[in-house]
């Protein structure tokens, strides 16, 4: 079978593009015909161009970005509060993209709506795309009639997750640069510094200190070494990857990023934000408390955190309280649990978590714009003493001879 790219209009006049796979270009107008979709120009696509497009696919081009997705929520909402039917209001969004892959995904579900699926059923086809907890807040927005209400919280959600991850981002930047640095700095000395004073000193016959022989000693290794150095450096790097992909590894993983000097409470942080903006947007669509819960554990994107949720689903259905079940979960605050308690009482949870997910975020603010100043002079002092024993291995020998000659 071949690929076959096509040109055609919808029974509104609306345009629409796309591809299909079939043996002839007649099959192809067959089923386009089947479809409600009068063709226009059906060309099959070059191996060559088959090819390229299989290359550009391995390097990304059928990945949606969040803020793809902020977008079509947003059009999404304006297309359902203006009254205007789903299938043209989506094919219409769809022949303004310019990601083709996304295009393709919105024909495709558009033709499966004229087909009689609904939204959410159509969409979950594309789990990569669209993720659990955006497909049953649709399900639910289909159900209620509030579906332009459902995709304007989607998209403040998706944002607001987004910004603080560019946030988080940003602030890690500069340290990461330095580091960066510092290690090549390393590197490149004792590769190709130190080698240097180490012949010189060996042939003035100069006595050696402990610091200049440690320096000397860490060269040969990386020089003597190296192809060994990068072999077990690749190794333990794969199987460190390979333990974190592991259920067990990756709880370890989860627990431990939490418990990071400096970072740990800041990713802790963002992360309880995460699930409180999530529970509290599923319950005020509608979603059931238990459903709400499952889809906050998958998207908090954390196997130890996920687990804690799990546990207060478990309590919820045994018929426990939302207070009792986040305190003994142990992840909250004594005054965020107030929140939710009092939350629960007056019957306004959703609104309560709202507030609690707004609490977090302006102190994951409050803390990512001081957190480089806190990790500067950890790496101001790692420079410091990086070059103070550098000096100290090439000087100090130096002198010697110096006093010697003298």
């Amino acid at each position: 079978m071949a690929n076959f790219k096509f040109q055609g209009h919808s029974s509104q006049g609306q345009p629409i593009t796309g591809q299909i796979e079939a043996n002839t270009a007649q099959a192809v107008a067959g089923v386009l015909m089947g479809r409600g979709i009068t063709p226009i120009k059906i060309e099959e696509i070059p191996f060559t161009e088959d090819y390229v497009k299989k290359i550009n696919v391995l390097l990304g081009s059928e990945n949606i970005f969040p803020t793809d997705l902020i977008m079509f929520s947003r059009q999404m909402y304006t297309i359902s509060k203006a009254g205007i039917p789903l299938t043209r209001g989506i094919r219409g969004l769809a022949a303004s993209l310019k990601h083709e892959y996304f295009q393709s995904v919105l024909n495709d579900i558009v033709e499966r709506l004229e087909a009689g699926t609904t939204l959410s059923a159509s969409m979950r086809k594309y789990p990569k795309v669209f993720n659990d907890l955006f497909v049953n807040l649709i399900n639910v927005g289909e159900s209620s009639g509030k579906l332009d209400a459902v995709f304007l919280q989607i998209s403040f959600y998706i944002e607001r997750d987004e910004e603080t991850k560019k946030r988080i981002k940003s602030a890690m930047r500069y340290p990461s640069f330095v580091s960066l640095a510092l290690v090549a700095a390393v590197t490149t000395v004792n590769i190709f510094v130190v080698p240097a004073f180490s012949r010189m000193f060996e042939k003035f016959g100069a006595d050696l200190p402990v610091v200049t022989k440690i320096l000397i000693g860490m060269s040969n290794l990386f020089v003597n070494y190296w192809l060994f150095l990068s072999v077990g450096t690749a190794l333990l790097v794969g199987g460190i990857t390979y333990f974190v992909r592991t259920h067990e590894g990756a709880m370890l993983w989860g627990e431990y990023k939490l418990k990071m000097p400096l970072v740990g409470d800041l990713i802790d942080r963002a992360s309880m934000a995460r699930y409180a903006r999530s529970f509290s947007l599923m319950l005020r669509a509608g979603v059931p408390i238990t459903q709400s819960l499952n889809l906050c554990a998958a998207a908090i994107d954390n196997p130890y955190l996920e687990q804690k949720i799990m546990k207060i689903k478990d309590g919820i259905e045994r018929g426990e309280s939302l207070m009792r079940t986040h305190l003994a979960s142990e992840m909250f605050t004594p005054l965020v649990l107030q929140m939710i308690a009092v939350g629960e009482e007056s019957g306004q949870v959703e609104e309560l978590l709202a507030e609690v997910a707004g609490f977090y975020e302006r102190e994951v603010d409050y803390d990512l714009k001081t957190l480089t100043d806190r990790i500067e002079p950890i790496l101001i002092i790692s420079m410091a003493i990086f070059v103070a024993i550098l000096a100290l291995g090439i000087f100090l020998p130096m002198w010697s001879m110096f006093e010697i000659r003298s």
